[in-house]
């Protein structure tokens, strides 16, 4: 069995409205409470990180999916919304919506169309984040798959 190992450094020097530095191997940032949660919005913050973490996740996945299937595309793209419910001043994270772009080359066949949408679903329950957020967060998924002109 192979173990990775992710390390992160955050530093918080300051009280709940200043900000703070959060850094990896590949990302340095600053973070904070976002405005719509009455923070300064300096930076990031842990919502569009964690939307930001399933995201990746997800077209990373598909993207190698597509490449096992021999399945050729022009291009790949997703836009996705995470959803934050307050109620009772309880913060939850509720849903993330994902909406992946498939382009397949212009002499895709229908096999091909069919092929990215299943396998455009079936990111989504391979995908380690997913399945790392499975039962607390609600994961949806709206393909849109078309050929290259």
């Amino acid at each position: 069995m192979a173990e990775h190992r992710f390390e992160l450094k955050a530093h918080w020097p300051g009280l709940r409205n200043d900000s703070g530095t959060l850094e990896t191997k590949g990302l340095s940032t600053k973070i904070s409470i976002p405005p719509e949660m009455d923070g300064p919005g300096v930076g990031t913050n842990p919502d569009e990180m964690l939307l930001g973490a399933a995201a990746t996740c997800y077209i990373i996945t598909l993207a190698a999916m597509m490449e096992r299937s021999r399945l050729e595309k022009e291009d790949l793209t997703i836009e996705s919304t995470g959803i934050v419910d307050v109620t009772n001043g309880v913060i939850t994270y509720k849903e993330i919506i994902h909406r992946p772009q498939i382009i397949l080359k212009s002499d895709a066949s229908d096999r091909d169309l069919q092929l990215a949408e299943r396998l455009a679903q079936k990111a989504e329950g391979s995908c380690m984040i997913s399945r790392a957020v499975k039962g607390n967060v609600e994961i949806s998924l709206y393909t849109d798959i078309k050929k290259a002109e």
